[in-house]
C-alpha cells in the first residue's frame, strides 16, 4: 500500500478512534499486561498490570516509541510501543481457576526490523501446543503496525484443550512462551486472557498489506486486458497469406508459357 494510502487510513483511524465509543468486550479480562512497560487502561476498557518481569527476565524496550503505530487509536499506541524481549526462550504464568472457555491475545509490532525474515519464532502454550508457528511479524503486516494473534482454548477439570489437543494444567497456572529461534529474539508486546469466546474479544480493524495490495491492482489490470474492445476491424496479418495466392502467379506464368514454347518448336 503507498505512503499516501496509509496515512489516510491512519488518520481515518484517529479520527474514529475520538468520536466513536467503544463497545464494550464480553467477558471476564482474568489476566493482563503490557510487555516492556507500565499499568495502562485501553480504549476498550481493559486493565494492563505493569509487566510482571520486570527486573527479572529478559530486557524491556521502549524503542518503538519513536513510531506512530497503525492499526490502533492513539491512547493505545503505547500498548505497541513497548515489548519485551529475551536472548533466550521466556514466558509468563497466568492462573486460571475455573472451567470455561478463554481466548488468549498476544499483541505485537515490529519497531525494528524494515525487512521480513528478520525476526522469526514459535509461540507455545502450557509447555505442549505450538499455537504460533514461524511469527514473522513483518511478513505479516509490515513495520510500525499493530498485529494481534487471538487463540481460543477451553479448561476442564484441570485440562486445557486448544486446537483440538489437550494437556495437564499444574497449580491452577498455564504457561506462555516464545521460543528463541535461529532469526533474533522472541518479544511480546502485551498480553491479555479474557473468559468467553472468540466473537466476545475486540478486533483490530482490517489492514490490506502490501502484497494484497500488489495482487489486487494486478487483478485489476488483467480484468481491463481481457474487457479491452478493439477499436476496428482486426488488421490481416501479412505473414499468414494461403500459399496457393503465393503460387497462383507462377502457375498462370507457366501455363502460359508452354503453347508458346510449342509454337516456336513447331517453327
Amino acid at each position: 500500500m503507498g505512503v499516501i494510502s496509509q496515512l489516510v487510513y491512519l488518520c481515518l483511524v484517529l479520527l474514529l478512534s475520538g468520536t466513536v465509543s467503544p463497545v464494550a468486550h464480553n467477558g471476564d479480562v482474568i489476566y493482563a499486561i503490557n510487555a516492556g512497560g507500565e499499568a495502562h487502561v485501553d480504549y476498550w476498557g481493559i486493565h494492563y498490570d505493569k509487566d510482571p518481569l520486570t527486573g527479572k527476565v529478559g530486557t524491556a524496550s521502549s524503542y518503538g516509541k519513536q513510531l506512530l503505530i497503525g492499526r490502533v487509536p492513539a491512547e493505545d499506541q503505547i500498548l505497541y510501543q513497548t515489548e519485551r524481549y529475551h536472548h533466550s526462550t521466556f514466558g509468563y504464568d497466568i492462573p486460571i481457576e475455573e472451567d470455561g472457555e478463554y481466548v488468549m491475545v498476544l499483541k505485537f509490532c515490529e519497531v525494528y526490523f524494515s525487512s521480513a525474515n528478520k525476526k522469526v519464532f514459535d509461540i507455545v502454550l502450557n509447555g505442549d501446543h505450538t499455537i504460533v508457528s514461524d511469527l514473522d511479524i513483518f511478513e505479516r503486516v509490515g513495520r510500525g503496525v499493530a498485529h494481534d494473534e487471538y487463540v481460543p482454548f477451553s479448561v476442564l477439570n484441570d485440562k486445557l484443550y486448544v486446537n483440538g489437543a489437550e494437556s495437564d494444567i499444574q497449580g491452577g497456572m498455564i504457561r506462555i512462551e516464545f521460543i528463541k529461534g535461529y532469526r533474533d529474539n522472541p518479544k511480546i508486546n502485551a498480553l491479555y486472557v479474557i473468559r468467553g469466546r472468540l466473537e466476545d474479544v475486540p478486533k483490530l480493524p482490517y489492514y490490506q498489506t502490501d502484497s494484497e495490495y500488489d495482487e489486487m491492482k494486478e487483478r485489476e489490470e488483467d480484468i481491463r486486458m481481457k474487457s479491452r474492445k478493439p477499436s476496428g476491424p482486426r488488421t490481416p496479418d501479412p505473414y499468414s497469406v494461403d500459399d496457393t495466392t503465393i503460387m497462383l502467379p507462377l502457375f498462370v506464368a507457366i501455363g502460359a508459357f508452354i503453347p508458346l514454347l510449342f509454337c516456336l518448336c513447331k517453327l
